[in-house]
């Protein structure tokens, strides 16, 4: 298989799989089995799935908001252009950040380039954070601000039919 391309089973997988793993003792057997396969190749085409890029992860995703995480805010950086890619790596591997991203300022409205999600137990404990991510950024970074999550819009991603 080429990398990017998928073929009849692969995307049998994928489609088996994109609202998440059986919760069964043993997962991808029961892949196999929906997908009319072995468990050992729904697990070395998934691996190779996961090398050449077409998904990103194999991992559980668990409802923040039920282990009571339900202050939630994308923390927003104005940091330096020279060192926005190196910083916001640093910024991606803290504990503290379930999501960053490198986004497009739109001056003068808009000055942020540096997004990193947080979720705490409350705003207390997300400003605390932001806290560490601006320690971090030091003098790289001019301005921050945190918005806050009001509500749930979606919570899947892509999905194909």
């Amino acid at each position: 298989m080429e990398t990017g391309s998928l073929d009849a089973l692969d995307r049998r997988i994928l489609l088996a799989t994109q609202r998440g793993l059986p919760l069964v003792a043993r997962p991808y057997h029961a892949v196999a089995e929906q997908v009319g396969t072995s468990a050992e190749a729904v697990m070395a085409r998934m691996q190779h799935m996961l090398d050449a890029g077409i998904i990103r992860r194999i991992g559980a995703v668990p409802n923040h908001y039920a282990l009571g995480y339900v202050a939630n805010g994308m923390t927003v950086w104005d940091v330096a252009d020279d060192r926005v890619f190196a910083l916001g790596d640093a910024v991606g591997r803290l504990d503290a950040v379930s999501h960053c991203y490198l986004r497009p300022r739109k001056r003068p409205e808009w000055p942020y380039n540096l997004f990193a999600m947080v979720h705490g137990h409350d705003r207390a404990e997300v400003e605390h954070k932001a806290g560490q991510i601006a320690e971090l950024l030091g003098d790289a970074c001019s301005a921050h601000a945190i918005l806050y999550s009001t509500r749930i819009l979606k919570k899947t991603g892509l999905r194909f039919a």
